[in-house]
């Protein structure tokens, strides 16, 4: 098993709790990021600057049993297909029943500004969505150890 970070878009504070409790359950964390990044890790991988070239990466990383942290709703079910756990760095874990509800908010979202519509952009980040991260990444490697 393994935890698999895209981090292009992962604040740096998850990845050092990502990095923490790995040590504490004995498993590597993988860090996945293109070459704008400047990451420290002792399994990074840099990929390039195309669009999806990140998800491509992380999607060949990853293995049943593995833990991903990714933004990403579509690659976030891809994953799921492939028995990968997955959370996002807020601490909301995707699962078969909800990514469904998530994805078709995406497309509504989506055609909405296609339109011309306004939406918000995620709210900012504070000290609270550490700890809810901290407690499902720890709920999720104790159901999978």
């Amino acid at each position: 098993m393994k935890i698999i970070v895209d981090a292009d878009a992962c604040p740096k504070t998850v990845l050092q709790i990502c990095i923490k409790m790995a040590l504490e359950y004995a498993i590597p964390v993988w860090t996945v990021a293109s070459f704008n990044h400047n990451i420290v890790s002792d399994h990074h991988v840099v990929v390039g600057n195309a669009s999806q070239e990140a998800d491509i990466r992380v999607m060949n990383l990853a293995l049943a049993g593995d833990v991903a942290v990714t933004q990403d709703w579509g690659l976030a079910a891809m994953l799921l297909g492939k028995g990968v756990r997955c959370l996002n760095p807020d601490g909301r874990e995707f699962n078969t029943t909800n990514i469904e509800f998530l994805l078709e908010e995406r497309e509504a979202k989506a055609k909405f500004r296609r339109g011309g519509g306004r939406t918000k952009g995620p709210k900012k980040r504070v000290q609270e969505d550490d700890r809810k991260f901290e407690v499902c990444l720890q709920d999720i490697l104790n159901r999978t150890n």
